[in-house]
């Protein structure tokens, strides 16, 4: 990993980095959107990102978030860290409404299947993420009593 990327993972854990990055998401949605995948509002890293676009469990209508992700084999999985808010972020409601929905990576949209990681697998895969970002340890202690919610997004 290179110096940009530690250096914004070591930001990742500051407040600020966090209201700052709530801010830009969509900027950061457009310009992933625009540059298939290639670039997101950091640049180009080595953060692995993809666009996750659900159904809105209230509209009907899709609903696109530009979100962080580890793979893990040939799923992708997902936290909604909220950036350590104490509520759950809408496209995560919309997943356990429903599960279906598209992860657009490198310029290909994959349909996938969202399960909500529990248990032994919740921790298995908690590791997964906090390897690709820590700041989500971060987040735990900033959303209080909130369980933050991690899933597994299989291709189908």
């Amino acid at each position: 990993m290179g110096w940009y990327t530690n250096v914004i993972r070591k930001l990742g854990h500051t407040r600020s980095f966090a209201a700052i990055g709530r801010a830009v998401v969509p900027v950061d949605r457009w310009l992933q959107r625009r540059t298939k995948g290639r670039i997101n509002i950091v640049g180009v890293s080595a953060l692995p990102t993809l666009l996750l676009t659900t159904t809105g469990r209230k509209t009907g209508q899709p609903r696109t978030i530009p979100l962080l992700f580890a793979p893990d084999g040939d799923n992708f999985v997902v936290t909604a860290s909220n950036w350590g808010q104490a509520n759950h972020p809408a496209w995560s409601g919309n997943l356990l409404a429903n599960p279906d929905a598209v992860v657009a990576l490198h310029g290909r949209e994959i349909p996938v299947r969202a399960t909500l990681a529990e248990g032994a697998e919740r921790d298995r895969v908690w590791a997964l993420v906090t390897e690709v970002w820590p700041a989500y340890n971060t987040y735990v202690d900033r959303a209080g009593d909130r369980t933050i919610r991690v899933f597994v997004l299989k291709r189908v």
